[in-house]
């Protein structure tokens, strides 16, 4: 084996993010779990949950008592950047290279990972990934097994293999070139094979695929990993050089100055398509990575080829969608064209698993693409909530870098079969484009479609109430609001907050990134006055989730003056704020779901005040009984696409921002509560609320909480045939009783 200096290597692109004082006080498992972390945290060198790195560490048998070689390796699904100690599979040594001598050939490969819960070391229920035999049967102490950029462009070009020869000559490596094979078993025994066949290669290229590299220590293993990534970028850019700068055959549609206000427009539409059979989260990207791609004149061939790595088109699918769109098109043809492109991209997916697919295959999954390219625009990728579209994105532009790399590296037609066509399988199945070689159809479905992968998906823990939807909250900065985001969050939305509070609405959305993801939120500040404003706001949500689910405002405005006095301006304010604004918040998001096309909620907070006459809150009082018609009313002319409802609450005291010191003061001594101006706030607010407690049934104090959830059930699916109504949370106040 070629060993490297633990001395960092010279680097150009990479990075050597080893600190040897960290690492002095680590053990072997944990040193592996800091080499993944730092290979994980920059994604040319691997992509989310990509790859796979391994140990072999000498441990206590707890059965004999005897040192025993086990394999610590990445379990199934697992992400280098973030994994912990916990998340490694561990397998007796001995016991896993057992398997081959029961191995009964590639026929019944699947069938040796049913046998790696039976290495586990110490009872390990991580569930070791299809991978683990291509690390355990490599004779070195460490392996790492990654999906570089540069690697799969080395790997996925049509002069792959004399490519390589000509890198080991430029740069004193002895890489070796394995031709396709898919994960598992027969390519473990393949790359055991190739490696005792060439003592002292230091690296092994599975063509179409990636990269695997290796070192006597954990820091030798990270050394030789960058030193080789790093070169193989040297050598693709030298290459780069030589050629052009045009890329992809050049630009065929120019990139639209407008396109991010397009993307707001088309964004809804566009998942409402896609969401035909269930909810997606969108994400969109106008990168310039991704606009020379799509903007090109080969770009839509190259995509319809398809991807080569497999960690790839297990996210993105088979391809992407490819809409194409004229420069001078509007809007209103692009959506033509989408339901085109959408219309023969199903048939397609529909006819590929109908070819491929055998009677023990996986049911079909959704037909719809991951990932949309639209000339002039970008690219919209799709998924379950937004982190996952978010990686989808990053995994397409991974494949558009791959492409590039391999185009660079091209040089004249490469005649015969290319160097990823393993013996047996037909040349013809590989499509070579610019060099670039796709993974063939078949073996894509293999991938996709394997039970192994299947399990992955079937392990996933189950979804939330409101996962994949995206609640729109007004209100948000603070009180009733608030509750309602976090809330919502809890149960798997995504929250868009909007407040005229802007500092509010970034507390809050770091409130609720803490108990989902940071990238579960957004938020804008918005006034509710304003129809530009709160179309501006939708604009951001939809930009930011693909569009919105469920409408709620919480937001509203009660008159008060230290003198208990309502002037004529303040008047027209409430009913501006507390009526008109719900309109008007409902006007701009019917256009919003009727893009979409997907049943949409609104539940707006009316007040137990709508049918309770009072003295002093005149203005209030008469902009909530508005309000509270209102909502019968957009129940009647939103119907059947979306849901309107309300909730009345009494006085929510603690937490609203309608509860300044001076409204409080005010309500004390109109109700002849006793209080010292020296008092606290809150203490103001408690003797208020419990005033307010003790007039209703149940004596409890209504809560932002206690409105959160009224509002959320009328929200969510448990209430779907619930519509034009307005739920009391008064705590039982028999005036507010419906006579």
């Amino acid at each position: 084996m070629t060993s490297a200096s633990t001395a960092s290597p010279v680097l150009q692109f990479l990075e050597d993010r080893w600190d040897p004082t960290i690492a002095a006080s680590l053990d072997e498992p944990e040193l592996l779990r800091y080499r993944s972390n730092l290979l994980g945290s920059d994604l040319r060198i691997t992509n989310f949950a990509g790859g796979n790195t391994s140990s072999k560490v000498v441990e206590m048998d707890p059965l004999t008592g005897n040192p025993v070689e086990v394999l610590w390796v990445k379990g199934s699904g697992g992400d280098l950047g973030s994994i912990k100690r916990a998340g490694f599979a561990t397998l007796y040594q001995e016991k896993l290279l057992g398997l081959e001598r029961i191995y009964k050939g590639v026929d019944f490969e699947d069938e040796m990972a049913e046998m790696y819960p039976l290495c586990a070391f110490r009872n390990n229920p991580v569930a070791a990934s299809i991978d683990t035999p291509l690390h355990g049967f490599l004779p070195f102490p460490h392996v790492d097994h990654l999906h570089p950029d540069w690697g799969i462009a080395l790997a996925a070009s049509a002069n792959g293999k004399s490519r390589m020869d000509e890198f080991n000559r430029e740069f004193g490596h002895s890489l070796v070139w394995l031709p396709w094979q898919r994960p598992g078993f027969e390519l473990a025994l393949m790359m055991k094979r190739i490696v005792a066949e060439n003592p002292g290669c230091d690296g092994i290229v599975l063509g179409g695929h990636g990269l695997f590299t290796w070192g006597q220590t954990p820091r030798e293993c990270y050394l030789n990993t960058l030193n080789m990534i790093d070169s193989i970028g040297q050598f693709i850019e030298r290459h780069g050089r030589s050629k052009s700068k045009i890329r992809f055959g050049g630009e065929a549609a120019p990139a639209r100055s407008d396109r991010r206000d397009l993307a707001i427009q088309i964004a809804p539409f566009l998942r409402g398509r896609i969401s035909a059979r269930q909810r997606y989260i969108s994400s969109f990207s106008d990168a310039p990575d991704v606009l020379q791609f799509v903007d090109s004149a080969s770009g839509k061939d190259l995509a319809f080829l398809g991807t080569s790595c497999p960690d790839h088109f297990i996210r993105t699918k088979i391809r992407p969608m490819f809409v194409t769109w004229g420069a001078s098109d509007d809007l209103e043809a692009l959506k033509k064209q989408i339901d085109c492109a959408l219309a023969e991209y199903r048939d397609q997916y529909r006819a590929y698993y109908r070819t491929f697919a055998k009677p023990d295959s996986p049911a079909i999954r959704d037909a719809s693409p991951a990932v949309v390219l639209i000339q002039g625009m970008g690219m919209f990728s799709f998924g379950k909530d937004k982190t996952e579209a978010r990686i989808t994105g990053e995994f397409y532009a991974n494949a558009i870098h791959v492409m590039e790399g391999a185009s660079l590296l091209g040089e004249g037609k490469v005649s015969g079969a290319v160097p990823q066509c393993p013996p047996g399988m037909d040349p013809a199945s590989f499509k070579v484009l610019d060099n670039y070689v796709a993974l063939p159809a078949a073996e894509a479905f293999r991938i996709e479609y394997w039970a192994l992968e299947d399990a992955k998906i079937r392990r996933r823990p189950p979804e939330k109430e409101l996962s994949r939807r995206v609640a729109f909250v007004v209100g948000g900065a603070s009180g009733i609001g608030r509750e309602v985001a976090r809330l919502a969050a809890s149960r798997g939305a995504h929250v868009f907050l909007a407040d005229r509070n802007e500092e509010g609405l970034a507390r809050v959305a770091g409130e609720i990134a803490a108990i989902e993801s940071p990238e579960f939120t957004g938020h804008h500040g918005v006034d509710i006055r304003s129809r530009e404003s709160i179309r501006k706001a939708l604009g951001e949500a939809a930009l930011a989730f693909g569009g919105i689910d469920i409408l709620i405002n919480t937001a509203a405005l009660f008159p008060s003056t230290a003198e208990g006095e309502i002037a004529d301006d303040m008047w027209s304010d409430t009913l501006a704020v507390n009526v008109t604004a719900n309109y008007l918040l409902a006007d701009e998001a019917a256009k919003l779901f009727e893009e979409q096309g997907l049943h949409g909620n609104i539940v707006f907070t009316s007040s137990a005040n709508a049918v309770v006459a009072k003295r002093g809150s005149e203005a209030y009082d008469v902009s909530k009984a508005a309000l509270s018609h209102l909502i019968r009313e957009l129940a009647v002319s939103m119907a059947p696409n979306v849901r309107v409802n309300g909730i009345g609450p009494a006085t929510v005291v603690k937490g609203s921002m309608m509860f300044p010191r001076d409204r409080v003061r005010v309500s004390l001594r109109k109700y002849n509560i006793p209080f010292q101006e020296s008092f606290s706030d809150e203490e103001l607010r408690s003797r208020l609320a419990s005033f307010y407690a003790e007039r209703t049934l149940t004596h409890k104090a209504i809560g932002g909480s206690d409105c959160a959830e009224a509002i959320l059930f009328l929200a969510s699916p448990r209430a779907r045939c619930t519509t034009g109504h307005v739920i009391p949370v008064d705590g039982g106040l028999t005036e507010a009783f419906v006579r």
